[in-house]
């Protein structure tokens, strides 16, 4: 997933060019009728593949419910592949080649010096709405990323050198993006951020609105995008509903506007069981995020669909440790329980306890990896094979809690039950999501596993939205079991994780300063890395921050999942990747074979 948050310092982007290059169209106020475009020539992009065939409905299953449809907000996995299919970005991310490729940016120049890119949009294109899309709705939307008072993921990944980039326009299609130090990532940068419709969305801004608009609530004519899809019809507790976007802007190679479907709908099914029931029913067309059981138990009794194992992905799983600050709103037993979460010692024997092999095994049936670092072994570029993969150790785990001056008192019936300095016992909740299956049957290993050193560790599943609100607002929890999917292999996305003011630091989010001093060094090796030109230098930075995480475990890093995806064989151009979305990265393309029927026809 992109996974931004913000640095506490003030940030100004400069628009000194905007007045001085006023737009040559004029943008209505919203509702008001649509304009003529001055220039009715459309820059559309073919894209080479199978010639389909247009019209119907593909229907595919959410676990939860989207939290939201507003790009600048969303870290969800529900809303950010709803959103994917509503919005586009300058540059994109190919998700099956892993290259860079042309989008609402036709072309781009990198200066000499790694400081300036300069973007030439296409020409002639529409949002969702029918207003056109020019330079002026790119600026803004930097602007808006900007902005640390909009709190937008993505931010950090715009600050460079420790200072945010520069956006200038320089005529209605072309502009320049400056920045202080080079950047290592070069175009890759522009991948992610959906570009927004600025005559719906200033107003809003300019009065500290815009994190409250683009609702799951919102009605369809307050809402515009740049994807393949629109919003149509979104019924709380059941389906959000789209429809093709008239005014898309790719075509395939006889010249025939994408996408080929007429709807894509999202049912909310809440549970993997149900699912599949769902998907064998023949009342959705795609299964994806499949666990390695109901892979399977579908790939054993194929009826009309196909199963595919795209190998390992960029998920991580992990369980954390609350370590927030939260100095007077503290509770006793949660201020106690700290003072165990914060000894590293503590946090290194939980490691040691876990048997990563067996959730591989018993979570998975063999069809994933287990993990010591963030990379997995689906991200062969980056990750760091120097890091020691030491098996399950009760040996090492006991020695270390003894040193951090844990003891242990021997029970009638023969459990040992393990104590902490001021002899109290070891009692704490896990927090996992109700509707994950395979996450909650790692915490319940884990749970055993932990049992095994005298500790009482309650698993607790929780609705994915309350457990998000739990960790991110009320940083009301002991521990939690999360995970995590990078939207690129590079480690870019990944710096609202890793760096102490991200808001998806998940231990402890939104640092005003670095709590301690590895997690400094980490700051420090993720800023320089963003700024340093050449593969090779890049990859010695990043390999240091695994190496930190891997030392001081804030994260425990359990396992990660293959891609695994069920598919009526009626469905046409679907090619499962590594990177999310895993099934809708090239939705646009999708299409039903002649004479088969869609789902809900």
């Amino acid at each position: 997933m992109r996974k931004q948050g913000s640095f506490a310092r003030r940030c100004v982007i400069t628009l000194s060019l905007i007045l001085a290059c006023a737009s040559t169209i004029a943008l209505p106020t919203p509702g008001s009728p649509l304009p003529q475009q001055t220039n009715p020539k459309e820059e559309l992009l073919t894209l080479p593949g199978d010639i389909g065939r247009s019209g119907g409905r593909l229907v595919i299953s959410l676990r939860a419910e989207p939290k939201t449809l507003n790009p600048l907000i969303a870290v969800d996995a529900p809303s950010r592949e709803v959103i994917g299919a509503m919005q586009s970005d300058l540059v994109h991310i190919n998700r099956a080649t892993q290259l860079t490729e042309p989008a609402l940016a036709k072309s781009w120049k990198i200066s000499a010096d790694g400081l300036q890119y300069t973007l030439t949009l296409r020409q002639g294109l529409r949002f969702s709405d029918g207003h056109p899309l020019d330079a002026d709705d790119v600026l803004f939307t930097f602007r808006v990323y900007l902005d640390e008072s909009v709190h937008a993921a993505q931010r950090d990944q715009l600050i460079v050198g420790g200072k945010p980039i520069t956006v200038l326009k320089v005529d209605a299609q072309t502009l320049v993006f400056q920045f202080a130090k080079p950047d290592g990532v070069e175009e890759r940068l522009f991948d992610g951020f959906a570009i927004l419709p600025r005559h719906l969305l200033e107003k809003p801004y300019q009065e500290g609105k815009l994190g409250q608009l683009w609702t799951t609530s919102t009605p369809p004519s307050e809402w515009a995008g740049l994807g393949p899809f629109r919003l149509k019809e979104y019924v709380a507790g059941q389906k959000l509903v789209l429809e093709r976007n008239p005014y898309y802007w790719k075509t395939d190679t006889k010249g025939n506007r994408l996408p080929y479907l007429d709807e894509l709908v999202f049912l909310f099914v809440p549970s993997a069981d149900a699912q599949v029931l769902r998907f064998q029913s023949g009342e959705t067309d795609i299964l994806s995020r499949l666990s390695a059981e109901n892979f399977s138990v579908l790939g054993r009794q194929p009826r009309g669909y196909s199963m595919s194992d795209a190998g390992p992905g960029l998920e991580y799983n992990f369980l954390f440790f609350n370590l927030n600050d939260l100095g007077e709103k503290s509770s006793a037993d949660l201020a106690r329980k700290q003072k165990w979460f914060r000894d590293v010692r503590f946090r290194q024997a939980i490691s040691a306890a876990v048997d990563r092999e067996a959730i591989v095994r018993l979570v998975y049936q063999g069809r994933g990896a287990a993990l010591w670092g963030p990379v997995t072994p689906g991200n062969r570029r980056w990750v760091n094979s120097s890091i020691p993969h030491s098996p399950r150790s009760l040996e090492r785990a006991h020695a270390l809690l003894k040193e951090a001056g844990f003891s242990w008192s021997a029970a009638s019936n023969g459990e040992s039950t393990l104590l902490d300095p001021e002899g109290r016992p070891i009692e704490f909740s896990i927090l996992t999501s109700s509707s994950n299956a395979d996450r909650t049957k790692m915490a319940t290993l884990i749970q055993d596993d932990l049992k095994q050193l005298g500790m009482h560790a309650q698993v607790v599943p929780l609705e994915f939205r309350s457990l998000i609100d739990r960790v991110t607002q009320t940083k009301e929890y002991d521990a939690c079991l999360l995970g995590l999917a990078s939207f690129d292999a590079d480690p870019t996305p990944d710096l609202n994780v890793w760096l102490s003011s991200g808001g998806t630091h998940l231990w402890n989010p939104s640092q005003s300063h670095p709590a301690t001093p590895w997690e400094a060094e980490i700051d420090r090796l993720m800023e320089q890395q963003l700024s340093t030109p050449g593969y090779d230098r890049r990859k010695k930075l990043y390999d240091r921050v695994q190496e930190i995480l891997a030392e001081n475990q804030p994260m425990i890093f359990l396992a990660s999942p293959d891609i695994l995806v069920g598919a009526k064989n009626s469905i046409a151009n679907l090619h499962p990747a590594v990177l999310e979305p895993y099934v809708l990265w090239n939705v646009e393309q999708l299409y039903f074979r002649s004479g088969a029927e869609s789902a809900g026809r």
